[in-house]
């Protein structure tokens, strides 16, 4: 726009000068003579083409003036125009460009090459973000499928074992007391991959919203970890906590739980029996820094990011026996950044771990500003 608005008024000052000019000498000297001598060969007499010249040409100067100021104004204006129209077009190629599925990079004119950089920016995030839309899906699809799967054996133990119970009314006590235990565990693992179903469905139908409050960080990691004994005491391994008194953070207790139970959770799952799961908790600065870490097969390195995806599961099995709906650790890096925090996960032939960082609530003497967690 400005760059028209300059070609106009280029135009303006410029034509005004060459029209002046052209105009002043079509009066004076040899212009005028000439003027004169093209209307003598008319068959006029030198004194009628002085009186034409001087009643039609010197009389009028200033219309002269203006019918060529126009005539150059429009066509300055018309050049303007085509190139800003010449802009435009080159514009709606690259947006064309930008929804199309082509892999051809923008390339606009060299005025506009800013705009190209910015549009070939768009291009790759659409790209990226489409790419990882197909991916999540694709990975949700494959786990509906491996879930529906899974459902069927442990509803098929159920209906055998409740048949033979319904069959054999005289069954021996003790064998009773054996089948209505495996029925009864199997129904248990057919109610968690309903869950998990349920899960899958709901995900990406949920805003989390904070409710926040002071919370003693130290003290919801013990409660926890002493609700997991059972759990831990059921798959053969050992918790232990490690944490500073009184760690206090500002945040949802609620969200904060079920980030601590997704990642014990997903320890109890990938961790070697008869190992330990180690929580670490500690201040650093003005953060709170929580270490959840469990011996098991080491994740590759070019996935310790994906394992924060929807649907992603390490095993990468066709079995839900371990593991989950893959949306534990999705949601509780989601939740750490509502909370203006950070989840890592490292892994080694040692150990995995997961770090979480949040904001440290200091006491008033000791409050910092600033600082970066």
């Amino acid at each position: 726009m400005l760059q028209t608005m300059g070609i106009m008024m280029m135009s303006l000052v410029v034509g005004k000068v060459i029209i002046t000019l052209i105009i002043d000498g079509l009066f004076q000297g040899k212009l005028s003579n000439l003027i004169i001598g093209i209307l003598m060969k008319m068959n006029l007499s030198q004194a009628e083409a002085d009186v034409i010249y001087q009643n039609v040409f010197r009389a009028n100067r200033d219309v002269f003036q203006w019918i060529g100021f126009m005539l150059l104004f429009l066509v300055g204006y018309y050049a303007a125009l085509s190139k800003t129209a010449n802009y435009l077009k080159n514009i709606g190629d690259g947006i064309d460009n930008v929804l199309s599925n082509s892999k051809q990079p923008i390339e606009l004119e060299t005025e506009l090459e800013p705009i190209a950089e910015k549009l070939n920016t768009m291009k790759m995030t659409l790209a990226r973000k489409e790419r990882m839309a197909q991916e999540s899906e694709q990975r949700k699809n494959d786990l509906v499928v491996y879930l529906a799967h899974d459902l069927k054996t442990p509803l098929t133990s159920v209906i055998a074992y409740l048949s033979m119970l319904d069959e054999k009314p005289d069954m021996p006590p003790e064998e009773r007391k054996k089948y209505i235990h495996i029925a009864h565990t199997k129904a248990i693992r057919l109610s968690e991959l309903i869950s998990e179903f349920f899960e899958i469905t709901k995900f990406n139908l949920q805003n989390i919203r904070l409710e926040k409050e002071t919370i003693n960080l130290s003290l919801m990691l013990e409660q926890i970890m002493d609700e997991f004994y059972a759990v831990f005491a059921d798959n053969n391994l050992t918790g232990n906590i490690y944490t500073e008194e009184d760690l206090m953070v500002e945040g949802d207790p609620d969200k904060l739980a079920r980030v601590f139970d997704n990642l014990l959770r997903n320890a109890v799952a990938y961790s070697y029996r008869g190992t330990n799961i180690d929580v670490r908790a500690y201040g650093e600065g003005v953060a709170v820094v929580i270490v959840f870490s469990n011996q098991g097969e080491p994740i590759p390195k070019q996935k310790l990011q994906t394992v924060f995806e929807k649907f992603y599961r390490a095993d990468n099995s066709r079995s839900s026996q371990t593991g989950g709906a893959g949306l534990g650790l999705s949601v509780a890096k989601e939740i750490v950044e509502l909370h203006e925090g950070t989840i890592e996960a490292f892994s080694d032939i040692q150990s995995t771990r997961f770090v979480v960082r949040l904001k440290r609530l200091l006491p008033k003497g000791q409050r910092q500003s600033g600082g970066v967690i």
